[in-house]
Parts: structure tokens; C-alpha cells; sequence
């Protein structure tokens, strides 16, 4: 079961990551963040992109647990998808609401996927 919640959500990055890389505008688009210029759309590939996919590759790793790093890798990213979830908390309290999508979409995705690693740790 752990191994199986880990490669879904590595499955989850590497999709993320591809996606921006082939298209970094329309990744951006739902969050209002325009990508018309050269400096954004590197920024969206190297920080969605790049980090998505290194972040599905050490997912990868731990899935089959590679020199006993499962669980470093599994809290690590577990902790980084808390990281992400408070951000945007913390954007809720300083900032004017928002509706449902993208933001707390998004909320609802760190939050479940980091408490299911944290249990597949």
C-alpha cells in the first residue's frame, strides 16, 4: 500500500512537471500569473517543472526503497506538500478570498497527499 501511494504521487509530479515544461503559460493560467515573457516561463519550468520531476525521481527511488532512503525521501516531500499547504493558508489570511479552484483545490491536494505520505513513511 505505502509503495503504491508513492508512486501515485510521484505519478502526480512527473505529470506536473512535463506539463510545465511542454507548457508553461497554461500551467500558470488558473493562478492568474501571465507567462508572456521569457524570465516567467523559465521560472515555471525550473521551479513546476525541473523540481517537479526531480521530485517524482526521488519518489521513484523510495517507492522501491533504493539504499533504505524511503522514508528521508517520503517525509521530505511530505513536509515540503505541508509547506505548500500553509503558504497558501497563510495567503488566505493576508490576502481577499478566493473561490474554490485553483487555490484551495490545490489546498485540498498538498494537504491529502502529504498525510498520505507522512502514513506510507
Amino acid at each position: 500500500m505505502a509503495s503504491a501511494v508513492i508512486i501515485v504521487i510521484g505519478v502526480f509530479f512527473l505529470g506536473m512537471g512535463g506539463y510545465a515544461l511542454a507548457m508553461p503559460a497554461a500551467l500558470a493560467r488558473p493562478f492568474r500569473i501571465r507567462a508572456d515573457h521569457p524570465e516567467a516561463r523559465s521560472e515555471i519550468r525550473a521551479v513546476y517543472g525541473g523540481f517537479g520531476i526531480a521530485v517524482a525521481a526521488a519518489l521513484a527511488l523510495a517507492a522501491v526503497d533504493v539504499n533504505g532512503i524511503r522514508t528521508g525521501v517520503v517525509i521530505t516531500v511530505g513536509l515540503a506538500l505541508t509547506g505548500m499547504a500553509f503558504g497558501r493558508v497563510v495567503s488566505r489570511l493576508l490576502d481577499t478570498p478566493t473561490g474554490f479552484y485553483p487555490i484551495w483545490f490545490y489546498f485540498v491536494v498538498e494537504a491529502g497527499a502529504a498525510g498520505l505520505l507522512f502514513v506510507a513513511a
